[in-house]
């Protein structure tokens, strides 16, 4: 008798408008840090979802350190996400901050990502789980891969299975960047649970040429996809304009990193 191991369990499979994250579906989400105006976000969606992106993601709403800092667009900027989505057809990745703004974020996004800063904000995920919409949700600054996932379980409690989990960098002693990179999350938590785990490099880095190479390195350490910060004109941003990667700059980018994950994958016959 011959008895067949599985050694590659069967992995979860987020879809969100038919873009598929996990399972062996590797995927760039890509988008403006925030949605400025509606020849930003338009451009950056033509150019994402002609180089390779599944999933265009951009900020209506932005939680910002200083109070005085642009805040998003709000509502006006949700309409322009819309309109991006019905040209391109690219599903949208919008951050919700407010439980007074779920009705709102829920019309348009088709994944709600929810940042670092609310990571423990149980009400919000709680609201975030019933919509039924996939959740996107990133590691705190300084949280633990266990208090990650339980705070994945705050939406999944409320029969929500679509989680997608996210490494942005962590708080450390090092100031050299702005956030350390903790890529060993990657294949951690793919031991603690069957979710999607992707890595925000932008965050991390601070720094848009160092962008790049921690996407590779995200991708050879068997990511499930990258959620990167594209823009027309980075230095004329009004948010985390430095990092950035210039639209021109995104197709050879965007190949060169799937080159990597298809490598990981065993996908065809890629060469570096």
């Amino acid at each position: 008798m011959t008895i067949v191991i599985d050694e590659e369990p069967k992995r979860m499979v987020v879809e969100a408008a038919g873009a598929k994250l996990g399972g062996g579906h590797f995927g760039i989400i890509a988008g403006p840090c925030t949605v400025e105006s509606r020849e930003q976000t338009l451009e950056v969606a033509r150019v994402v979802a002609d180089n390779g992106a599944i999933m265009l993601r951009g900020g209506a709403y932005k939680p910002r350190t200083s109070p005085r800092s642009f805040q998003g667009l709000g509502v006006e900027g949700l309409r322009l996400l819309q309109e991006a989505k019905e040209e391109t057809g690219l599903p949208i990745v919008t951050e919700l901050l407010d439980v007074r703004d779920v009705e709102h974020v829920a019309e348009v996004a088709d994944v709600i990502q929810i940042g670092a800063r609310n990571m423990q904000n149980y009400a919000l995920l709680t609201e975030a789980g019933r919509t039924g919409i996939p959740v996107l949700l990133k590691r705190g600054l300084s949280a633990t891969l266990a208090e990650l996932l339980m705070s994945a379980e705050y939406v999944l409690k409320e029969g929500n299975p679509d989680v997608i989990l996210c490494e942005r960098g962590i708080r450390t002693f090092e100031t050299a960047y702005r956030f350390t990179l903790d890529l060993l999350a990657v294949p951690a938590l793919k031991e603690m649970t069957d979710l999607p785990v992707i890595v925000d490099p932008s965050h991390a880095a601070g720094r848009r040429d160092w962008v790049e190479p921690m996407s590779l390195a995200a991708a050879a350490a068997g990511a499930d996809g990258i959620i990167v910060e594209v823009h027309p004109d980075p230095d004329a941003a009004l948010c985390d304009g430095s990092q950035s990667l210039e639209l021109d700059r995104f197709a050879a980018y965007s190949e060169r990193v799937r080159q990597v994950a298809d490598v990981v994958r065993g996908v065809g016959s890629a060469v570096l």
